[in-house]
């Protein structure tokens, strides 16, 4: 069944998001406090959307008009939360940022909509007020969502158990992958797994031991193959677990702590190389960032067709041979 889903923030995800519950049928309304940010989202929208129909991932009647017509840009926060079902939280991880739209939220949104955060570290339920706590969880997407079929979904601690069926449905019904937590951790399962890589990729840089493309070199030609198809706790079996226990036993290297900094990190941002949507980070970009994320997204689309074929040996839906 259609709802009507608020998105608050047209960043790198709000827009995305809007995308994705418009292409699952649902009638859309994304808002930003920033007008250009809004006339990028359209932008980034519409190309993203002629990158999945060529690919066959959307129906070829999706076209820019019928986006415009399924997603309404509105500068107006009561205008985008009037008679939502499902509001979905995206805007900056920053806690007073959050708690003040939460605030608003509360004033203005129908009572009974649901609200989802959208965050990916910061814990938003205590900045969420006391009267929408019952209604309120975590649908957690990664980048891009409307290829990324993983989303985590963590309810509240005072959060219905039946708010939280409803979501994993509504993922479900749109072909994606919810994964439901019994409490949320910050970072859930994969952020975890990918926090712990990041915290060796900044000491390689920091210490001088890798630059950013060797590190993509290795992790392109080493990691990622296996990957899709064995994943991490397939692939120990695959190993062998006593010579996992024995590497255990033996080993001389000590993974670094987390870390609060990383001084190549701080050195790029200091000269405004935030990333992409900078033309510059760890790489120098095209500064056509929709061509750059359409370019990607092919990548993307190719590879997921190919691991349909292949299938997995790992995870939930893996293939016995």
């Amino acid at each position: 069944m259609a709802i009507k889903v608020a998105v608050l923030g047209a960043g790198t995800m709000g827009h995305a998001l809007a995308l994705v519950y418009a292409l699952g049928g649902h009638e859309v309304r994304l808002t930003d406090n920033s007008m250009a940010m809004l006339d990028k989202a359209g932008e980034l929208m519409e190309t993203a959307l002629a990158s999945l129909v060529e690919a066959g991932e959307a129906p070829s009647g999706c076209t820019a008009e019928w986006l415009h017509g399924q997603v309404t840009r509105l500068p107006v926060l009561a205008e985008t939360l009037e008679d939502a079902d499902l509001i979905v939280e995206a805007i900056v991880e920053n806690p007073d940022a959050k708690r003040t739209l939460f605030e608003e939220v509360d004033r203005i949104a129908p009572r009974d909509a649901v609200i989802a955060s959208n965050t990916s570290y910061l814990d938003p339920f205590p900045l969420i007020p006391e009267r929408r706590q019952s209604r309120s969880l975590v649908m957690h997407w990664y980048t891009p969502p409307y290829l990324v079929d993983l989303v985590d979904i963590v309810g509240g601690p005072r959060c219905e158990k039946a708010i939280v069926d409803w979501a994993a449905e509504l993922v479900a019904a749109m072909g994606k992958v919810p994964l439901v937590m019994q409490k949320f951790v910050p970072g859930y399962i994969a952020n975890r797994i990918q926090s712990a890589i990041a915290a060796e990729v900044y000491r390689l840089l920091d210490e001088g031991v890798a630059t950013p493309e060797e590190i993509d070199t290795a992790v392109v030609h080493g990691l990622a193959l296996r990957l899709p198809i064995v994943a991490i706790m397939a692939k120990a079996d695959f190993t062998g677990l006593p010579l996992l226990q024995h590497a255990l036993r033996n080993a001389t290297y000590q993974p670094p702590p987390p870390r609060s900094n990383s001084d190549t990190l701080d050195k790029l941002l200091a000269a405004g190389r935030t990333g992409v949507m900078a033309g510059a980070g760890y790489y120098d970009w095209d500064k056509d960032t929709a061509k750059l994320m359409a370019a990607r997204d092919r990548r993307l689309m190719a590879l997921k067709k190919a691991l349909r074929e292949i299938g997995t040996m790992a995870g939930s839906t893996r293939v016995q041979e």
